[in-house]
C-alpha cells in the first residue's frame, strides 16, 4: 500500500485522530467499522473512506481519481470487476459532460488490469500505447462530449492558461 494515502479528512475527523494519537497513515491498517468507531463517521462516511483507502492503493492512482470513482457510485474494487476501461472512460467522460485528459484513461486501463492480475509494478503510463493503439482503430464515440475538461469550472487555472495562449496567438 502507498504511503500516503489522502482521505480527505475533515478538520473535525482530523481533530478526532491527534486526540487519540492516531496518524492518519495508520489507518490502513484498520477494518472500517473501527474506523467508523473512532472517527465517529456516519455509514456513508465510513464507506467513502474505505474506497478511498482501495482505490488508492493501486500504485500511481491518486486522490482525484479515487473522488471520481466515488462520484460515478463505485465504492470498490468488486464492484468494477469486469468492467471494460474504455467503457469506464467513455461513461466518466459523459458524467463530466467534457472529454478528459488522454492519461484519465490510460488510468481506467491500468484499473481493470490491477484488479484482474493484482499487478503492483504497472503504472498508468505502461498503458499509454496500448490506449493510442485502441483509439487509432475505433476511435471515439459519436456521442463524445465536445467540451474539453480543462475548460470546465473545475480547472479554472488551466482556463486562464489556455486564454492566455489564444492572446498569445491572435492576429492583430
Amino acid at each position: 500500500m502507498k504511503k500516503n494515502i489522502d482521505l480527505k479528512l475533515n478538520t473535525a475527523e482530523k481533530a478526532i485522530l491527534k486526540s487519540q494519537k492516531i496518524k492518519i497513515n495508520t489507518l490502513a491498517g484498520y477494518a472500517p467499522d473501527e474506523i467508523a468507531a473512532i472517527l465517529k463517521a456516519s455509514p456513508q462516511r465510513t464507506i467513502e473512506i474505505a474506497a478511498l483507502m482501495e482505490f488508492q492503493s493501486i500504485p500511481s492512482l491518486g486522490i482525484n481519481f479515487a473522488t471520481e470513482l466515488i462520484e460515478q457510485g463505485y465504492y470498490s474494487l468488486k464492484q468494477l470487476e469486469s468492467k471494460d476501461p474504455v467503457e469506464l472512460y467513455n461513461a466518466f467522460e459523459r458524467h463530466c459532460g467534457a472529454w478528459a485528459d488522454p492519461c484519465v484513461e490510460d488510468s481506467y486501463r491500468l484499473l481493470t488490469h490491477y484488479i484482474v492480475h493484482r499487478d503492483n509494478s504497472k503504472r498508468w503510463w505502461h498503458f499509454t500505447a496500448e490506449r493510442k493503439a485502441y483509439r487509432a482503430q475505433h476511435g471515439f464515440p459519436a456521442d463524445r462530449p465536445k467540451r474539453p475538461w480543462y475548460d470546465s469550472e473545475q480547472y479554472p487555472k488551466m482556463k486562464q492558461y489556455a486564454d492566455g495562449l489564444d492572446k498569445d496567438t491572435a492576429t492583430v
